[in-house]
Order: C-alpha cells, then sequence, then structure tokens
C-alpha cells in the first residue's frame, strides 16, 4: 500500500506561529513523500458553541492560510470535513467498539471541560472517536502529531486493532506518528511553560498568521525573557523555559539546529538576539501573509479548491466505508 498522510487543523480563526511551525510547516514538506490528505476540520468545532457565519470565515480563513504556506491543492488533497459524510458514519460505528474506559483516559477531554464536565457535549467526550474516523476513512498509514495528540493517535491504533478483531479481517492499517520538525511545540511569548494558543487573551502571547512586520516585531520586542545571556551550549538552557522557546523558534523559521542558534547567539543579550528574531520572522512570515490575504480576497477561489477536495476525499473513503458497512452486516449501500 503506498504511504498516505492525514492530518486536520481546527478552523477556530487566526492561526498562529505554533500552527505554522508545528503542523503546516511540516504538511508542506510530506508532500513530497506522501500522498497528502488535509482536513478543516469543522465537525471537531461545533464540540464547543460556534456563531455559523464566524465558523464560514475562519474555514476559509484557515484553508487561505494552509494554501499560502505551500500546500498545493494538485498534490494534495484539502477540504473541510463536514463535506464528506463518511467520517461522521465512521465515527458512529467507531462508537460502538471503543470502550468508555479508552475514553475516560483522554487527558484532553478533561482540559477542556475542565470544571464544566457535566455541560460539556457529548461530541466533546466523543472527539477522539471521530479523529480515529477521519485517519481511517483513508486507510492513512501516518499521522503527523504532536506531542499532545500521540495519545489520540494511540486510541486510533486501538480502534483499528479492535475494528479487525470484532469482525475477523486485517481491515484497518496502524497508522504510524510522524512527529517532524525543529519546533513540534511553540510555547508563548508571555510564559514560555505554556503552549502558544489562540484562546490565550493576551495578543502579546502569539503571533499569528496576519500579523504585518509591525506586529512581529513589537510582539518579539515584548516577549518575556530572562536577564541572562544566551548560552554558548543547550545545556545553558536548562530551567530557561522562555529563552529555549524564543531559540527553537529562531531554529524552526531558519531552518538550523538549535545548536547552529546558540554557536552565533552564545553570550549575546536578548537585546541584540530579539530584533534578529523578529527579522527571520518577517522574512519568513511576511510573503506567507500576503499570499493569505489575496486569497481571502477571492473567497469562491477557496470554495472552488475545498469543493474539489471533498470530491477527491469521498472518492477514497466511500468505498472503505462500502466495505466497513459490509463487515458491520448493514443491508444496502450509502447514499453519501
Amino acid at each position: 500500500m503506498d504511504k498516505r498522510i492525514f492530518s486536520g487543523i481546527q478552523p477556530t480563526g487566526n492561526l498562529h506561529l505554533g500552527n505554522y511551525l508545528g503542523a503546516i510547516q511540516n504538511w508542506v514538506r510530506l508532500q513530497d513523500d506522501f500522498e497528502c490528505v488535509y482536513c478543516v476540520v469543522d465537525l471537531h468545532a461545533i464540540t464547543v458553541p460556534q456563531d455559523p457565519a464566524e465558523l464560514r470565515q475562519s474555514t476559509r480563513e484557515v484553508a487561505a492560510s494552509v494554501l499560502a504556506a505551500g500546500i498545493d491543492p494538485k498534490r494534495s488533497i484539502l477540504f473541510n470535513q463536514s463535506r464528506v459524510p463518511q467520517h461522521a458514519e465512521l465515527a458512529w460505528i467507531f462508537n460502538c467498539v471503543a470502550r468508555l474506559g479508552w475514553l475516560n483516559r483522554m487527558t484532553q477531554f478533561k482540559e477542556k471541560a475542565g470544571k464544566n464536565r457535566e455541560n460539556a457535549t457529548v461530541g466533546l467526550y466523543a472527539y477522539p472517536t471521530l479523529m480515529a474516523a477521519d485517519i481511517l476513512a483513508y486507510k492513512a498509514t501516518h499521522v503527523p502529531v504532536g506531542d499532545d495528540q500521540k495519545q489520540h493517535l494511540e486510541l486510533t491504533r486501538d480502534i483499528a486493532q479492535a475494528f479487525n478483531a470484532m469482525f475477523g479481517e486485517e481491515f484497518f492499517p496502524q497508522p504510524e506518528p510522524q512527529i517532524l520538525g525543529k519546533a513540534t511545540r511553540v510555547m508563548s511569548l508571555r510564559d514560555g511553560t505554556a503552549k502558544m494558543s489562540k484562546s490565550d487573551p493576551s495578543e502579546y502571547s502569539r503571533i499569528t498568521m496576519t500579523d504585518d512586520a509591525d506586529a512581529i516585531m513589537t510582539k518579539i520586542k515584548k516577549a518575556k525573557t530572562d536577564p541572562q545571556p544566551l548560552p554558548s551550549e543547550i545545556e545553558g538552557l536548562e530551567g530557561r523555559p522562555e529563552a529555549r522557546n524564543l531559540v527553537s523558534i529562531y531554529a524552526a523559521l531558519a531552518e538550523i539546529s538549535e545548536e547552529d542558534v546558540l554557536t552565533q547567539f552564545g553570550g549575546q543579550g536578548f537585546g541584540a538576539f530579539k530584533p534578529a528574531l523578529a527579522d527571520v520572522a518577517i522574512a519568513k512570515l511576511a510573503p506567507i501573509t500576503a499570499q493569505m490575504t489575496t486569497y481571502m480576497q477571492d473567497p469562491a477561489q477557496i470554495d472552488a479548491i475545498l469543493d474539489d477536495g471533498a470530491e477527491r476525499a469521498h472518492a477514497i473513503a466511500r468505498p472503505v466505508l462500502a466495505d466497513v458497512r459490509r463487515l458491520t452486516g448493514f443491508l444496502g449501500s450509502s447514499l453519501g
């Protein structure tokens, strides 16, 4: 079987540097070696309340960001999840395969539901089974994941194995994690121990894909640091989360090692390092931002790309679900 990647991204407004370095930059590279299926996961988005108009706008914005960053819609499949009904159908079947004990161990539900657990939606709780369906509807062999998604991929592998055992056929593959890139976990510019997030109330905690050069420069200059100069060796970053984060970001943007960054800047203070980091960030992100703006000025073009991607995704997922229906014992074929 050919190597096939599946990955999804939430349509939750402005993408930030962490999304780019942790996911999108790697998606672009993966196009060279894999058949790639990339998805704007709007079904996942509605596990928490959404304004419908904002969801449509965010879906286009995220698609524009991915395209501007270098995803080629002719080489890869790009679509929004709700357009392909096999995701939801397979998720229900997997709800009848997965065990409550498996889902109870998912740490992300506990984090997202917080103290409001009793008011969380069933969809938020069952989110991992939909994620498994996203991956296995295409029989993906590899999934690029960050550290916080490893547990969900393990659940996907467990569900695939349980389904295969239940119906006595090695039907679904065991997808392998792809952990790539120099900055798989980009931290907040205001707190080096917290992940960069769109939900952080401070705009200065993150660099977004729509920030202009002045905004990038300002946010990096205001980034939290410590009073010590940068070390010359990696070991010197121990116990310095903000320093480590900025060095990691520089390395990922410049596509060099953290050791090379410290060779260049070791012994210098942040007064010298921050402007250099801002210059690298601007050089990398400005062309993407400009291209993204061009896409957003033509929403019909974005919709046409997503429509084409959905048709191609459907062509892969429909026969997979036809076989799943046969194995499960459903009478007749799906109309979707």
